[in-house]
């Protein structure tokens, strides 16, 4: 029993700590701050922890991957962005590390619609 505890208490930190770190990651991001996008093994190097831990105690803490996570963090950031018309989507794209035409599918995979696309809809509410 006190190993389950031990266990669970252990997994609660590493999700609250790659929280933390994706939050702060995010806001350098949102702030175009950021050289570069985190991968799972930045996180886990940030946490001290092999990457095949930290994916895995995600995965059964959250049902999720850290990749999901991620995607779904740096998506509603996306969106949050590109709610400002004064910048064009070409540099919110770089602001986010992403090659304009990356931004542009990665957006289109998940959204089901362009950086363009989901502006003009913003602009009709």
């Amino acid at each position: 029993m006190q190993e389950t505890l031990t266990a669970s208490l252990r997994q609660k930190q590493i999700v609250e700590a790659y929280e933390k770190a994706l939050d702060m990651h995010m806001l350098e991001l949102r702030e175009g701050k950021a050289e570069r996008t985190l991968e799972i093994a930045d996180f886990a190097n940030k946490l001290n922890i092999h990457p095949t831990h930290l994916s895995n105690t995600l995965h059964q803490a959250l049902s999720q991957s850290p990749c999901d996570i991620y995607e779904n963090k740096l998506l509603a950031l996306a969106k949050d962005l590109l709610a400002d018309y004064n910048k064009s989507i070409k540099e919110i794209a770089m602001q986010l590390c992403y090659d304009p035409s990356n931004f542009t599918k990665f957006f289109k995979a998940y959204e089901g619609k362009t950086p363009k696309q989901y502006r003009q809809e913003l602009l009709k509410l």
